[in-house]
């Protein structure tokens, strides 16, 4: 069996040492003779380590690096406020040209340097109360800038604050959908913009049995009235109408747009998207990171029928979704800025066709915004109402087929056992006895081959100096024997899609976020908080993050070493001492892991331990744990011994 995906790729981990655990036993005098095999070894090792510096190089740092510039940019703009105040005093996005087919505001900077109450309080606002949500739509420009998550918290304390996910233009974190109209080019048509001051024309708050109106007059003869009305979840429906009481005809061309300012925080992982994101009708899914769409400042999609657009984080999302059976014209947009206090801002949106409006006559157009978390069951209940592909939003990855399905096996027990701790162990037995044959197969192949290696000892120094003749007399005593030499590896190839689905299931599901363990895991979806450097917290003292080794790593870390020692010493005595670092690497690198990713390691490397066991005595293949062992503990009292002796010495020698 494979160890879990997400082992970096060339890293021996346990499932190498297992897959050519019984195979080694034969091969042991060969190893030290065949200078390819030490090649193939120290490739190996070189390829580990290589990965190990790549995540520290490539993830981990550039993590920090970013981190810092955030950190910084707030600093100057804290520092800075009427730098920031000057360049746009009213800290909210510029109007655009009105020209046609130009949404306002696409891709301009704001200013952000009001505290969030504070910069809510310069509008008047309708009330959001809802079982999932709970904020304000601002009456002045008709924004949805004011929306906080009731379910979610920052942290796994109940009383921390709960999530925020849209702030006004005037805050220190923008970010907000706004709904529009762009009036045809070479008119003077007044329409609502981010300065005019909508009228509450019915109701008083918005909750999902009462929608409110917001109507205004542009004095021109035309009437402007939204009614905006929202289910018990996260999905708003926003109707506008427009009604032509002047003597001509007008041409208004319906927009909406998500707008964020400031790059968030992401993961900056390459298993999980985070940024611009849509399904623009035929042309499918279309994505973009924030690098991108600051280096490909605006891309325009050919116009389509059916999607949505938006932004995508980890666990949350903001959308807006056009009429599924109007045609619109969408794009990606993003700006640098201008000023070393502002930062970049980033923007999706759609225009629909212009509407032609007779005098005397009316015009509506629907659509809707979702704002919240990506729960699947959800985004698939949205989905079978209408909207193409909704479940996008979570990023399943090339394996779908297989990492949907998992998801459903696990909600379906989780549904029974209540605990997703709980739920990773029985869906780790699942997969493993799923496997269970094809292991089977694995290493009764390998058992073969054990029996023929003396046949094939005696090949190789028959024709020592003859490769390509070796390699030939090999195959021919595998057709004789009838024995596959890469039997042991197709149930490996066939594990890795299933693995992989499983740690990508793990890692992005919202479900996992502030779901607790038993004992010190109160957040499956964060690294273990213990380390051993401060005795799992006994000292009183903090520890850095890289030295962050919890306890269900270790555990991890011993389950791997102990499935080596399974396998026969080898015969030399450099390997022997890398396979034994090999936990030791393993432990640091998964340290910063999710503890439910670790959990599911652990688990799993304690099934094949005694899958192993179980399989290797059913084909008589000599197991050789109890020994290992007792070598291995000789060795570290005699390295301890040896220590002690050097400490006793140094005061004699000074």
């Amino acid at each position: 069996m494979l160890s879990p995906a997400g082992a970096p790729p060339g890293a021996l981990d346990a499932s190498d040492r297992r897959l050519h655990g019984p195979k080694q036993t034969a091969l042991r005098t060969d190893a030290v003779k065949d200078p390819d095999h030490q090649k193939n070894l120290i490739l190996a090792v070189v390829l580990s380590m290589m990965v190990l510096l790549g995540w520290q190089l490539f993830y981990a740092g550039p993590q920090m690096r970013e981190e810092q510039q955030r950190q910084q940019s707030q600093r100057e703009l804290s520092q800075q406020p009427e730098q920031a105040a000057a360049s746009n005093k009213d800290g909210s996005v510029p109007a655009a040209p009105a020209a046609a087919g130009a949404v306002p505001g696409a891709g301009a900077p704001v200013a952000a340097n009001l505290p969030r109450a504070e910069a809510i309080g310069l509008s008047p606002r309708v009330e959001i109360d809802t079982p999932s949500l709970k904020g304000s739509v601002a009456l002045r420009g008709g924004r949805f800038d004011d929306v906080v998550l009731v379910k979610y918290h920052e942290t796994v304390d109940p009383t921390s604050p709960n999530v925020v996910l849209f702030s006004p233009s005037e805050s220190q974190h923008p970010y907000f959908a706004e709904y529009g109209w762009v009036p045809a080019a070479g008119t003077d048509t007044k329409v609502p913009d981010r300065d005019t001051l909508w009228q509450l024309a019915s109701g008083t708050t918005l909750t999902p049995s009462s929608p409110v109106t917001l109507s205004w007059d542009n004095g021109q003869g035309l009437t402007f009235t939204r009614t905006i009305s929202v289910d018990d979840r996260y999905m708003f429906k926003i109707v506008d109408e427009v009604e032509n009481k002047s003597g001509a005809e007008v041409a208004l061309a319906p927009y909406a747009r998500v707008h964020r300012y400031g790059t968030p925080k992401i993961e900056n992982n390459w298993i999980l998207h985070e940024g611009l994101i849509g399904v623009i009708g035929k042309q499918g899914e279309q994505r973009a990171s924030y690098a991108d769409a600051r280096d490909e400042p605006t891309r325009v999609f050919d116009p389509a029928i059916g999607g949505w657009i938006g932004f995508t984080d980890k666990y949350w999302a903001a959308t807006v979704i056009p009429d599924q059976t109007a045609q619109y014209r969408a794009q990606f947009s993003g700006n640098m800025p201008k000023l070393p206090s502002e930062q970049p801002s980033y923007q999706t949106d759609y225009m629909r066709d212009a509407i032609r409006v007779a005098p005397g006559a009316k015009a509506e157009v629907e659509s809707q915004l979702f704002a919240g978390a990506k729960q699947m069951q959800l985004l698939q209940h949205y989905q079978n109402t209408g909207i193409l592909q909704f479940d996008l939003l979570i990023d399943w990855g090339w394996f779908f087929f297989i990492t949907k399905p998992l998801f459903q096996l696990m909600e379906w027990i989780n549904s029974h056992v209540h605990n997703f701790g709980i739920t990773i162990l029985i869906l780790t037995v699942l997969v493993r006895l799923a496997f269970f044959p094809l292991a089977n197969k694995q290493f009764a192949s390998m058992a073969k081959m054990k029996k023929l290696q003396p046949q094939m000892e005696q090949i190789r120094d028959r024709f020592k100096d003859d490769k390509v003749r070796q390699q030939q007399a090999l195959m021919d005593l595998y057709r004789k024997e009838k024995v596959n030499p890469v039997a042991g590896c197709l149930p490996i190839l066939l594990q890795i899609p299933v693995f992989f689905a499983l740690y990508k299931v793990l890692y992005i599901t919202i479900d996992m976020r502030h779901a607790p363990f038993f004992g010190w895991i109160k957040d499956l979806s964060a690294p273990d908080p213990t380390s051993i450097f401060n005795l799992f917290g006994l000292l009183p003292y903090s520890v850095p993050e890289f030295m962050h080794i919890g306890i269900w790593p270790l555990i991890m870390g011993v389950t791997m070493w102990l499935q080596m020692q399974l396998n026969p010493q080898q015969p030399d005595p450099i390997q022997q001492k890398i396979f034994n670092w090999m936990p030791v690497l393993f432990t640091f690198l998964l340290a910063s892991f999710p503890a439910g990713l670790v959990i599911y390691w652990a688990w799993s490397n304690t099934l094949s331990l005694a899958q192993q066991y179980y399989i290797m005595k059913k084909q008589g293949v000599e197991v050789h744990l109890a020994g290992n062992l007792s070598r291995q503990f000789k060795s570290l009292a005699s390295t301890a011994e040896k220590g002690a002796g050097l400490i006793k010495k140094r005061p004699d020698k000074e």
